[in-house]
Formats: C-alpha cells, sequence, structure tokens
C-alpha cells in the first residue's frame, strides 16, 4: 500500500514538473510585414504573463499596423522557472514570440524578476545575489537557445539598476551589475554568438537620497566604464522620457528631458564606446492633466510624432520604443495616459497621428 502511494506521488510529481515544458496550442496568423516610413519607431508592450491570445494578438497586430517595427517585452524568470533551477514554462513567452513574429515585428527582450528560490525569503523580487548569477545566466541563454531560430537576438540584462526598488531595495552597484553583465555576456556569446546583449537602461537624473535610492544615471554609466563593463555589453537601452518639455529642448546633464539620450551617447564616445548603438526602450509624455508631470493631450500628440522623426537622424540609435502600447484593465490613474490605446483595444487619438506619420492616411 505504501509503495503504491508513492508511486502515485512519484508521477503526480512527474506531471507537474513535466507539465512545465508542455507548450499550449496557438492560434497564429499568417505572416505579415510591417509597412513603415520610419523604421526605427518601436513601442513598449507588456504582454508577458496576461495569457489572453486574443488580446496579444490584437496588440501585436495593432502595433504592426501602427508602422511600428520594434517592441520591448519584459519576459519575467520568476514565470519561466517558478519552482526550480530544473523546470521551464515557456507557455507565456511563447505565445508572445511567436505572434510578434507572425506580425513582422523585432522583440527586445528584459530578462529580470527574481524567482522565489533564488532569492532570500521575503526579499524583493528585483533581489539578485552574486550566488544566482550563473543561474540567471542560465535562464538568459535558455531564452535566447529558444527563441533564436524565431528571430530573437535582444536581450536587456535587467532594469533601472541604479534605483534602489529596481535593485533589490539595496543601494545602487555599478561593480555588482558590471559583475552580472561579466558572468552572463561570456555565456550567452558562447551559446549564441550573434545575441546582442544590451546594459539595462538607468533611470534618468540626479541622484536621490545621497546615492541610495537613485544613483545618477551620469554617475552609474561612469562607474560601469571605470569597471570595464564595455567589453561585456553590445548595446545600451535609454530611458528617455520628455518630463514638460518637447523634443526640440537641446540636452544639458543638469536636465531630465528627451534628448538627455545625446548626453548619454556623448559620454560613451568620451569612453571610447561610440561604436556602440543605443536603444531607447522607454520614454514618451503624459497627458493625465491631473499629474503633475503632465504635458497638454495636444503636445504630447505633437511631441511624440516629432520625437519619432528626431529618432531617424540619430545614426547611433537602433531604435525608439516609447512607453506604452496599452494594458488590458485600466487603472484609473495618471498612468493610464502613456498609452496608446485603451484597454479594450480601442486606438486613442495618439495612435492615428503615428499611424499617419509613419504610413500616412491610407
Amino acid at each position: 500500500m505504501r509503495l503504491a502511494l508513492l508511486s502515485v506521488v512519484g508521477a503526480l510529481l512527474a506531471v507537474q514538473f513535466w507539465a512545465l515544458r508542455t507548450p499550449a496550442r496557438l492560434h497564429l496568423p499568417p505572416t505579415q510585414q510591417v509597412q513603415t516610413r520610419n523604421p526605427k519607431m518601436g513601442i513598449h508592450t507588456r504582454l508577458t504573463g496576461i495569457g489572453d491570445e486574443r488580446y496579444i494578438e490584437q496588440s501585436l497586430r495593432q502595433t504592426r499596423e501602427m508602422g511600428a517595427s520594434w517592441i520591448v517585452d519584459l519576459f519575467p524568470w520568476a514565470y519561466v522557472q517558478p519552482r526550480s533551477r530544473y523546470g521551464y514554462d515557456w507557455n507565456g513567452a511563447d505565445m508572445v514570440i511567436e505572434h510578434a513574429r507572425r506580425q513582422g515585428l523585432t522583440v527586445v527582450a528584459r530578462l529580470d524578476i527574481v524567482p522565489e528560490w533564488a532569492r532570500p525569503r521575503n526579499a524583493s523580487d528585483r533581489y539578485l545575489d552574486p550566488d544566482h548569477y550563473v543561474d540567471y545566466a542560465d535562464y538568459v541563454v535558455a531564452f535566447l537557445r529558444r527563441y533564436r531560430p524565431y528571430g530573437v537576438r535582444h536581450i536587456i540584462i535587467w532594469n533601472e539598476p541604479n534605483l534602489s526598488l529596481e535593485w533589490g531595495r539595496r543601494s545602487p552597484d555599478p561593480g555588482a551589475y558590471a559583475a552580472l553583465l561579466k558572468i552572463v555576456y561570456p555565456r550567452v556569446k558562447a551559446a549564441v554568438p550573434d545575441a546582442i546583449v544590451i546594459a539595462g537602461a538607468l533611470s534618468p537624473g540626479d541622484s536621490l537620497g545621497g546615492g541610495t535610492e537613485r544613483m545618477s544615471d551620469l554617475q552609474y554609466l561612469a562607474s560601469l566604464y571605470d569597471a570595464q563593463a564595455a567589453a561585456y555589453f553590445d548595446m545600451l537601452a535609454v530611458h528617455n522620457y520628455g518630463y514638460k518639455t518637447s523634443p526640440d529642448d537641446p540636452p544639458d546633464p543638469s536636465k531630465v528631458n528627451f534628448r538627455r539620450v545625446e548626453v548619454i551617447h556623448d559620454m560613451m564616445i568620451k569612453f571610447g564606446d561610440a561604436r556602440k548603438q543605443i536603444i531607447i526602450t522607454e520614454g514618451g509624455w503624459n497627458d493625465n492633466l491631473r499629474w503633475t508631470g503632465a504635458v497638454l493631450p495636444s503636445q504630447r500628440l505633437r511631441w511624440t510624432v516629432d520625437a519619432y522623426a528626431l529618432a531617424q537622424q540619430w545614426p547611433w540609435l537602433a531604435a525608439l520604443c516609447l512607453w506604452q502600447f496599452g494594458q488590458p484593465q485600466p487603472t484609473h490613474t495618471y498612468q493610464d495616459n502613456w498609452n496608446f490605446v485603451a484597454a479594450d483595444g480601442t486606438p486613442k487619438a495618439i495612435y492615428w497621428a503615428v499611424r499617419e506619420a509613419a504610413r500616412g492616411s491610407g
């Protein structure tokens, strides 16, 4: 009896373990191509984990129809390896990657969010300690091996590591982030040589809390170069919000505006890294009139169109992916006013303006 019970338990555990590897059947549309006059136009989506294939297909189709060739999306490590380092659940990522491929979109995959088994009890899901750098690198390599055949090459290693919130509620530590890159990069290149490893975008602006809450993006980037991290990334991600100024507001190290990306590029030149491209993975303007950081809806519309046009003038910029396409549920806060479409998929005026600029009225 006891042996039979153990056999049943073992079988259930095996089913549970292997179920993580069983791909769901997808309902994929015919392959499409993006028609656009601006090949650098992109958008930040937040589709992984939604699990609603109809919503994902609609969002990516509308992205293509808008004239955007690029998307940035988060593929959390915690979703793919929720229980241990030995199993993978690719269902959510498969849904986004395969539908994006059918729409002709280039996917830039942000990889972070630490599973519970890889961090201390009650720690933030952004807490990654050096003991688990290799586990994280294993996930990055597995991700690329799975999705390189689907055209995925671009991976972002972490997000805003100069923020305490994104660095596991610890003080930002460019040396520790450089050490992470030095472990991930060689592993990636050995497995997928043509992968493009992107250093995570930094939160723009001066230091906060004496550098314990946020280290200045310029100081952090300089420290990365001092830590000899340049050889361990192929491209740099930048977050490029305009706040309350237009995209023609001139670049200035003391200001956070859309053209701050030029300040970042100048720093790269200073450190001998001019050959590398930048990709903007977040940015834009908000038009919720109850938020102090917002602009008028007409300003957001014009400035967004102008920003996409400006991106084409920067040969060192790979793509401009503004924040964000949409969300399946409204927040009823100013966060909804970053979106290009409403929660039900209805395009906002900014969607049509951007589409007109990218594709024309047809």
